[in-house]
């Protein structure tokens, strides 16, 4: 490992699906079907997550939902709004940090500001979020909205709606508030700032109604591989989250993103690269490889070869799904999603059957891996190191089960190695993410 590599810091986070990545993971004996409304059971992932000393627990988010979904993504159907369950989570953590997402195409700045500031007092600095601008069309129909913006426009109205919070968190300076109660000055004016952003999109005067929030600038998130996702990853983000199941793939997307950096003026370090995990940890391969075929065996579907077929660019309709895999040399695709199920099923024999579970359980792109703790601290390690990625969004697939195997065996493991801390350097989540404190841009006005 080169001297690089060595002074790079693994990050971890968990991805909470209250029932489980997989969608059959609420049907196990053992699984948790009420976990994204327990807030006993959401208390102790969070303080276990901070035991093992993750970087963050992360709250995804969507504002539609049908009932058809119970059968690929049962944990995203409903569950609680993301800033009320962190604010709880917040006062029964210390040093975890706590990302919540916000769709910027359904909101307005001012109020996101507000309550971002807000979570990073309650929190003592570890508040983060986590920027979408939203996928499902459905969402605009419980917006008053005749229908979903292009992506185009969404992104717009995105980067124009990070610069507006990032103004607003800057609007009253670190010291305007002297609370001096012999003067009489409860806030100095002079450090306090409008805004005054006019744009093409939103008309924001400030100043916030919250202080500074004490990490200065909460850490943003983004997500995506497309050119426009890229670019405001590499101007706005500190750290982005990825999926895909194909190192080569992982490896030119962080090549590429991070070479974007350089023309905002940042460096490789500035931005963190972390794409989806769903590990099914045993203690040994067998133990983990009978607990997949477990959890596969209990999905509910109506075996639709369709989806599997387009994805594949190979017609697999009609074919029995017990008999062998067909020929799928005419798909490099093909080949590639047959040799990651062989690996899962941990056998060169698989069936077509054996196919249709792989792709159902990762059709959402993060990558799956089944084996004992040390198989998967060697993936890990191996993506860390050949920089495919700065560590993983962790996405257990079942709860609280392929947590507690996770955070007992793998992590261990990696801190073993070397390249997982032992403990946390400081308290807020820029600390984890070896990011220091900006300065207040109004305060680099006046000294400029």
């Amino acid at each position: 490992m080169s001297s690089q590599q060595q002074q790079r810091q693994l990050h971890l986070g968990l991805f909470l699906f209250g029932t489980g990545y997989h969608p059959a993971g609420w049907r196990l004996p053992e699984g948790r079907t009420d976990g994204a409304y327990d807030p006993h059971f959401l208390k102790e992932i969070a303080q276990k997550l901070e035991q093992a000393k993750f970087d963050f627990f992360f709250l995804g988010d969507r504002l539609a939902t049908s009932a058809d979904m119970q059968y690929l993504f049962p944990s995203q159907m409903n569950r609680l709004e993301p800033f009320t369950l962190l604010s709880y989570l917040a006062a029964v953590t210390e040093k975890i940090g706590l990302i919540g997402t916000v769709n910027t195409t359904y909101a307005e700045p001012y109020n996101i500001a507000r309550m971002t500031a807000s979570l990073d007092h309650l929190s003592g600095g570890r508040a983060s979020w986590n920027v979408v601008t939203g996928s499902d069309p459905r969402a605009a129909q419980n917006f008053s909205r005749e229908k979903h913006w292009d992506n185009a426009k969404r992104y717009d109205y995105a980067e124009e709606f990070i610069e507006v919070i990032s103004g607003l968190w800057d609007t009253w300076e670190d010291d305007a508030l002297p609370r001096d109660k012999e003067s009489g000055v409860f806030a100095d004016g002079s450090k306090v700032h409008e805004l005054n952003h006019s744009g093409e999109h939103f008309s924001v005067a400030g100043p916030l109604n919250v202080a500074r929030p004490i990490q200065g600038q909460l850490p943003l998130i983004t997500a995506g591989t497309s050119r426009r996702s890229q670019l405001l990853a590499a101007k706005y983000s500190d750290m982005v989250f990825t999926g895909t199941n194909d190192k080569e793939v992982a490896q030119a997307f962080y090549k590429e993103v991070k070479s974007k950096l350089r023309e905002f003026g940042r460096t490789d370090s500035d931005l963190k690269v972390l794409p989806g995990l769903v590990p099914i940890v045993g203690r040994t391969d067998e133990e983990a490889r009978a607990k997949y075929n477990e959890l596969n065996s209990l999905v509910v579907t109506d075996y639709d070869l369709k989806p599997l077929s387009d994805k594949l660019g190979i017609d697999l309709t009609g074919i029995d799904l017990n008999a062998p895999l067909p020929d799928l040399s005419s798909s490099e695709a093909a080949l590639h999603w047959a040799e990651l199920a062989r690996r899962a099923n941990g056998r060169e024999d698989i069936t077509l059957r054996d196919l249709f579970y792989f792709f159902t359980v990762t059709v959402r792109g993060h990558l799956l891996v089944v084996g004992s703790a040390e198989r998967i601290a060697d993936l890990i390690e191996e993506w860390f190191v050949d920089e495919a990625a700065d560590g993983f969004n962790v996405c257990p697939p079942y709860m609280p089960g392929g947590l507690d195997l996770f955070l007992e065996l793998v992590v261990p493991e990696l801190q073993r190695r070397g390249i997982f801390r032992t403990e946390y350097e400081g308290s807020t989540f820029r600390d984890h993410l070896g990011l220091g404190r900006p300065e207040n841009r109004f305060e680099l006005q006046l000294k400029g």
